[in-house]
């Protein structure tokens, strides 16, 4: 240690990084060795040094969890919770802070929980502060995605957005001159002087970043890739009655989750499953409600008695809460990201019954009378608080038609026996085959567009002349009925979500990706993506792309966040391939789009879903459940009457069947 505070008398940075790093290592040791003092006091330097010579870094936080969670270890759990408040506050304005301690403060959540429950009432607001750092490395990779996209460009918010980042590079870069400066301990003579001068300089970068950024949050595509914070009373004065907020945090394999409610009925709990048998429990439902086989999605009898655990898993310690909430705002997290929680079952009611049925060797595709979640309540799926918020308080669409159709790809002209390879990660020509049926959008222009609709098909709908529309700001519903690609066509090719398209002209792919639907200019109020899965499962690739999970296996959140970003206020997107049998999806679509603008676009499918449920064809969750709005379902589908709330009604049965 003394040969590296020699070299160039101590100021190389590179030293200190290796200082602090050998100081931790050496605090492991010390720890597993029964040395507790010792290992204390080694990552105690360790944070000392990444402060002095890093501060306001990721490593500098990071360092500090381990400390927090070396407190917690060894009982000292006033201490770790201060420390951990400390790295919460921090990381809002740090970057990379949220993605680098994520695996860290497992303890501090197990710490508040355990608070709350011995009368801590402060415990639910330092948990929901540090629910919300937590980013999920998906969604990182698609905000780092987007950012780029917009620091790119040339419009306003792009000019802000890139002064935004040389400011908080300034700021990073001053107060490490400033820590530096106090960690002398040889001061000279002018270093008061220095240090003045850049508190000064320091403020004025922080009160110039502040006016940037208060502009900057005028704009849907910077929200769209920021991760700012709300508190606790600010999501609880945005409920109305009847309305609650749930929010699951996954850390490492332990889950937890916050319950609030417009009352104020706050509760964090720890859920009655791990991250594990949480992803076994999804991907067991999923496969009892669709899966391709030889090419074609099938459907099998649903495991009724696993949809009831994972309710019970999920929402037991509040189900005394639930029968007063009418309007369910989830915010999920890894698995549970791929499945609607409106087909769990919040009560034995039906479900009985419906097991004797089994037992006599009834239909097991016959569901009528289970209390599904989306019987009596609408769901909105949240991406984050900071998100639903954002889209609650967003004027409606200024938009002067109604409703824009968009979908039936036009098929290649190329010979099927004579697919070109293209670029060997392009999908193959075979994809773009099997269009789907432009029914529904037909149905959304009679229903919505009453003579102020189009509808745009074939060799109309690409890539290229969507692109480059100047009116897509005059809609307030675009209803894309057309194949959404999230995963990778290899699995050694990187993933790029879209949207499938007709091929256009020169430049066209045939593929409006979630870059390029980023950089459209719209103000809808309804984005509905009735394509093939695009809220569902993907590869772990096709995750790092489009953004959605802690591991692999989700897509929900980067075509959202792309159409968000754009200027949506709300996506309606489908789980899995929606269904032709039974005229259920033309059922859904005609609920959903019935007096549009007279009652919530939850209220309207909730409706739709419940005539599905009660119907003996219909009642399996295949045919009702796919569809999640991610925005706030207590808004209109389109800009018109006030909005109402209410609730709903039953289930269906199938065999082999989708698009």
């Amino acid at each position: 240690m003394r040969g590296l505070d020699a070299v160039r008398q101590g100021q190389v940075k590179s030293s200190g990084w290796l200082k602090a790093g050998v100081a931790t290592e050496r605090a492991i040791i010390e720890e597993r060795g029964g040395q507790a003092d010792a290992a204390r006091a080694s990552l105690t330097a360790a944070a000392t040094l990444f402060g002095t010579e890093f501060p306001n870094s990721a490593a500098y936080l990071v360092a500090q969890a381990r400390l927090a969670a070396l407190l917690a270890r060894q009982g000292d759990g006033e201490g770790a919770t201060r420390l951990y408040r400390d790295i919460i506050k921090a990381s809002p304005g740090t970057p990379g802070a949220g993605q680098a301690v994520r695996a860290l403060v497992g303890p501090y959540f197990a710490l508040l929980v355990d608070s709350s429950a011995k009368g801590n009432a402060g415990a639910a607001n330092d948990f929901f502060d540090a629910s919300q750092i937590l980013v999920r490395p998906g969604v990182a990779q698609t905000q780092a995605v987007l950012a780029r996209e917009l620091s790119g460009g040339s419009d306003a918010a792009a000019s802000l957005f890139r002064q935004s980042v040389t400011l908080s590079r300034d700021i990073v870069r001053v107060d490490s001159e400033i820590a530096t400066l106090a960690a002398k301990t040889v001061p000279e003579a002018d270093d008061d002087e220095k240090a003045q001068a850049l508190r000064q300089r320091r403020e004025a970068l922080g009160r110039d970043q502040t006016a940037v950024l208060a502009k900057l949050s005028d704009f849907p595509r910077y929200r769209s890739v920021t991760n700012d914070v709300v508190t606790l009373a600010d999501l609880q004065s945005k409920l109305r009655p009847g309305e609650a907020y749930y929010k699951l945090v996954l850390v490492g394999d332990d889950a937890y989750a916050l319950f609030t409610s417009a009352g104020g009925d706050t509760r964090i709990l720890r859920v009655g499953a791990t991250s594990t048998e949480l992803g076994r429990s999804v991907a067991g439902l999923r496969d009892t409600i669709v899966r391709f086989e030889n090419g074609r999605p099938a459907t099998y009898p649903f495991d009724a008695l696993a949809a009831r655990r994972l309710y019970l898993a999920l929402f037991g310690p509040v189900d005394a809460a639930m029968p007063a909430v009418r309007h369910l705002v989830f915010e999920p997290d890894g698995a549970l990201l791929q499945l609607p929680v409106n087909l769990l079952i919040t009560s034995d009611d039906g479900l009985t019954a419906y097991e004797r049925r089994l037992e006599g060797d009834g239909d097991p595709f016959d569901m009528r009378g289970i209390a599904w979640l989306g019987r009596t309540r609408i769901v909105s799926t949240a991406v984050s608080p900071r998100s639903f918020l954002d889209v609650r308080a967003l004027a409606p669409s200024r938009g002067g038609r109604a409703y824009l159709g968009l979908g039936e790809n036009a098929r290649p002209v190329v010979a099927a026996t004579a697919i070109p390879t293209r670029d060997s990660c392009d999908w193959p020509l075979s994809e773009w085959r099997n269009p789907i049926s432009p029914v529904e959008l037909t149905i959304g222009a009679r229903l919505i567009g009453r003579g102020n609709a189009e509808v745009t098909t074939g060799e109309k709908f690409t890539d290229t002349a969507l692109i480059q529309r100047a009116d897509l700001r005059d809609f307030r519903v675009i209803h894309f009925a057309t194949h959404g690609l999230v995963t990778a066509p290899r699995p050694e090719c990187p993933a790029r979500p879209a949207l499938l398209t007709s091929f256009g002209g020169t430049g066209s792919d045939g593929l409006l990706s979630f870059r390029e639907i980023f950089d459209l200019s719209l103000d809808a109020d309804t984005i509905i993506l009735s394509a093939c899965d695009t809220a569902g499962t993907a590869t772990a690739a096709a995750t790092r792309d489009a953004g959605v999970a802690t591991g692999g296996n989700f897509a929900l959140d980067g075509l959202v966040r792309a159409f968000v970003g754009a200027g949506a206020r709300a996506v309606v997107a489908s789980h899995w391939p929606v269904p032709d049998s039974y005229d259920a999806t033309k059922t859904l679509i005609t609920g959903l789009f019935t007096d549009a603008g007279g009652q919530s676009v939850g209220e309207a499918l909730r409706a739709s879903q419940v005539r599905l449920m009660d119907a003996l064809d219909t009642s399996h969750p295949y045919y009702w459940s796919g569809f999640a709005i991610i925005g706030d379902a207590a808004k209109p589908l389109a800009s018109g009457a006030p909005a109402t709330n209410t609730a709903g009604a039953a289930p269906t049965k199938t065999a082999v069947a989708g698009k």
